[in-house]
């Protein structure tokens, strides 16, 4: 009898701990997996790369177990531009087993990005997840990130980033058409003689140190023997880029401000067969591509042409591209030693009215209600032989920043014709 209770009481004994072990297996931690990444609607975890993704994305990660919110670090989680390896800034918020990463700022339109998760991040119960990587690409052709105002054209005169809209009678005599190719959409087409859209507040979009802007415009020379006013903020006391009427040149002109705070203008001329302060040029021109006349005027004559201008304040220099290429840059620290303009800052407005009042133009070098050069026949407004500019304006961006020269280079490869 005691050695059937005896039996009875190891076999219990036994059984009780299967039952034990069997429990604490179901409680080991679990090993940290992702199980799910989104932007939004997007999965970022699929078989392919995603190329839609928004400029304005919020990520959420999603695990199987709970994250341990002290690894969840802008350490263990970046995100990088793929073109120039650049951090992007994020924000990280852990919610139970989900992490979400917002980007700081927009990011760029067209680019591609890693965003990369590391092994230091942990569960709760301290298992460290395998390091993994996922790529994606925004919408759009190439846009550097930062963009401060985008004229698009489609079918209005709207500015798509938000803020600079034009006046409510401020488009006058303006056509959309198709533009350099069926992905741009449409164009402004102007006419040559009464065609304008004046944008109000045109000194916030030029007072600042660092400014790109970049552009596509295509000019038409039937009927016209004049020059083309392209676009003009107060003219040379803001802002200008002119065409001239032979087509064997054009040029930019911007106020710069100076370190005591007064401002003086500036001309970024790039005629053809162009000199630098190496070939007897002016000695502030560190570098001018000299092109014959004819192949200035392929550039500037009845073809869709890509033009950016950078000014790099910490730099102080002034870079012109065209489609994508250098053509022409100064440097202020070459000009004379007592020279004022040794002193740039950045871009500043400087007009007053009535001669020009703080309205961009885009196909005039100066609003209509400006009074400057009225009297003239080729700069007054109502001329109609004035130098109206006609032609074609599409993708007019600006920056409050220094757009680097790959990224005009990728820009022009991503939009040309």
């Amino acid at each position: 009898m005691k050695k059937q209770f005896l039996l009875v009481f190891l076999l219990l004994l036994t059984s009780a701990a299967v039952v034990l072990t069997g429990c604490k297996k179901d409680e080991d931690p679990v090993d940290l997996a992702l199980t799910g990444l989104t932007a939004g609607d997007i999965d970022l975890n699929g078989a392919t790369s995603p190329s839609n993704v928004p400029i304005d994305p919020s990520f959420t990660a999603t695990f199987n177990t709970d994250i341990d919110a002290a690894t969840a670090t802008a350490t263990n989680i970046t995100l990088t531009q793929d073109y120039d390896n650049a951090n992007i800034p994020v924000t990280i918020s852990v919610n139970a087993n989900t992490i979400t990463i917002t980007p700081q700022n927009t990011l760029g339109n067209g680019t591609l990005y890693k965003l990369e998760l590391s092994g230091g991040i942990l569960s709760t119960d301290a298992k460290p997840l395998t390091a993994l990587s996922r790529t994606f690409t925004t919408v759009g052709t190439f846009s550097p990130a930062g963009i401060v105002a985008h004229w698009t054209f489609e079918d209005n005169a709207n500015d798509v980033v938000g803020n600079y809209n034009p006046n409510a009678n401020g488009v006058v005599d303006i056509a959309y058409n198709a533009s350099r190719n069926a992905e741009a959409g449409k164009a402004a087409t102007f006419n040559g003689t009464t065609s304008i859209i004046e944008i109000p507040n045109g000194d916030q979009l030029i007072n600042t140190h660092d400014f790109t802007i970049s552009f596509w415009v295509k000019t038409n020379s039937a009927d016209i023997t004049h020059g083309h006013f392209v676009m003009g903020l107060g003219a040379f006391y803001g802002m200008q880029f002119e065409i001239f009427g032979g087509y064997d040149g054009a040029k930019f002109a911007f106020q710069y401000e100076m370190e005591d705070g007064t401002t003086a203008a500036e001309d970024m001329w790039f005629p053809s067969e162009a000199t630098d302060a190496s070939n007897g040029g002016w000695q502030g021109w560190d570098f001018a591509k000299s092109i014959s006349v004819d192949d200035m005027m392929a550039l500037l004559k009845d073809n869709w042409l890509h033009v950016t201008y950078v000014y790099d304040a910490a730099a102080k220099k002034g870079t012109l591209f065209y489609n994508g290429e250098k053509m022409k840059s100064f440097d202020f620290n070459l000009w004379p030693e007592e020279d004022i303009k040794r002193t740039a800052v950045g871009l500043k407005y400087a007009g007053q009215e009535p001669d020009v009042v703080n309205e961009l133009a885009f196909g005039f070098i100066h609003s209509r209600a400006g009074t400057m050069w009225d009297s003239e026949p080729w700069g007054g407004y109502d001329f109609p032989d004035a130098n109206h500019f006609k032609g074609q304006l599409d993708d007019i961006k600006i920056f409050h920043k220094v757009v680097t020269a790959t990224e005009v280079s990728l820009m022009y490869e991503s939009e040309k014709p």
